[in-house]
């Protein structure tokens, strides 16, 4: 049994110290690892990130997390992944950690993603070249997770990723700003990739659960939507997770309607 706590979205600042300490003061006896889905921060300065760092500090478990577009909002994306890894988080971007949990190997693939849309409603590589740039770091982004994900030798491997993969995760968001907040890319790279999870964030008015389309569980862990400080997914092996990569599958309290 793997147990994975999950959170996004926490935009840290000077005036959330306490309630971050107090948010994760147990998570080391509830979990058995951490992630961060992005915007760490509220604006991407190195300051804020030493808020969450410090909140992190010495937490008894491993912390694994991406960046999210907040964070990049300063242009010092560098400096906040320092100030990050002086606590010993390991921030991702376009590859991969694997950890011992019990005995089992657990991978973790992570990217920020990106936006462009979904299935019949996606924008393309085509016209000015500012749409261009915008859908091949999609593209770029995607491809990076497909490897990061296929050269992972684990029993179980995750996706971690800011953007969203699905639209049903997003249900609750304005259809308008779609494409903005992911990109069908990211599920087909999870696919393909043979993902057993798949986690983001940045949907605040989404719903927390969703399917990838061949039937991996994606859960949005942004904060407003989980309403607590992260949420605790249960990853068991199991004969009926024999479709995918390893016999482990997401066992929780919510697995049927999702």
């Amino acid at each position: 049994m793997i147990r994975v706590a999950a959170v996004g979205d926490l935009h840290a600042g000077a005036d959330a110290a306490a309630q971050l300490h107090d948010a994760f003061a147990r998570v080391a006896d509830d979990a058995d690892v951490l992630l961060l889905a992005g915007d760490l921060t509220r604006t991407g300065e190195p300051e804020q990130a030493q808020v969450l760092a410090d909140a992190l500090d010495g937490a008894d478990l491993p912390v694994v997390a991406v960046l999210g577009n907040h964070d990049h909002h300063a242009d010092r994306p560098d400096e906040v992944r320092q100030v990050l890894a002086g606590a010993g988080i390991r921030v991702l971007e376009g590859d991969a950690t694997t950890l011992d949990v019990h005995g089992a190997a657990v991978g973790i693939a992570g990217v920020k993603g990106f936006g462009g849309g979904f299935e019949g409603a996606s924008t393309s590589e085509f016209g000015e070249p500012e749409t261009k740039a915008y859908i091949r770091h999609t593209k770029d982004r995607a491809e990076a997770l497909e490897r990061s994900l296929a050269t992972l030798e684990a029993n179980v491997r995750i996706a971690l990723l800011h953007y969203s993969p699905i639209r049903a995760t997003l249900e609750g968001e304005h259809p308008e700003i779609y494409p903005w907040l992911g990109s069908y890319l990211l599920a087909e790279a999870s696919d393909r990739g043979g993902a057993n999870l798949v986690v983001h964030g940045h949907a605040h008015g989404g719903r927390e659960r969703g399917r990838t389309p061949a039937g991996v569980a994606v859960r949005n862990v942004a904060l407003p939507v989980l309403g607590r400080p992260y949420a605790v997914y249960t990853l068991e092996e199991s004969i009926e997770a024999a479709h995918l990569p390893s016999r482990f599958a997401l066992r929780d309290t919510a697995e049927a309607s999702a």
